[in-house]
């Protein structure tokens, strides 16, 4: 009776060992295989940016996000989103729909 334990015993191992050979086989998933989003920057002024461009429902230009963030229209603050546009466009977050005019893709 001890005989036939250790044959199962030994088959398992042997299933065991194959899985285990197969499993290793297996190529890795590429990091390039997993959903397409781009990471978005966690600072508060790409998320207050990427959610006006959300609200607004259609593609905005730098003054226009300005006005959206209750921000003064001055060059420094038209230029700082503008650089934020870019940088998020650069990323595959956001889209040119037309020079100088802003969107999600997904909008």
């Amino acid at each position: 009776m001890g005989g036939v334990g250790a044959v199962q015993l030994d088959a398992e191992g042997e299933n065991l060992r194959i899985t285990r050979k197969t499993l290793l086989a297996l190529p890795l998933p590429s990091p390039a295989s997993g959903p397409d989003r781009p990471d978005i920057p966690d600072h508060p002024a790409y998320q207050q940016i990427l959610t006006a461009l959300v609200d607004a429902g259609r593609p905005m230009r730098a003054r226009d996000l300005c006005q959206a963030l209750d921000l003064p229209i001055l060059p420094k603050h038209t230029e700082g989103i503008l650089f934020t546009l870019k940088r998020l466009l650069s990323r595959g977050i956001l889209i040119e729909a037309e020079p100088g005019s802003f969107a999600r893709p997904d909008a």
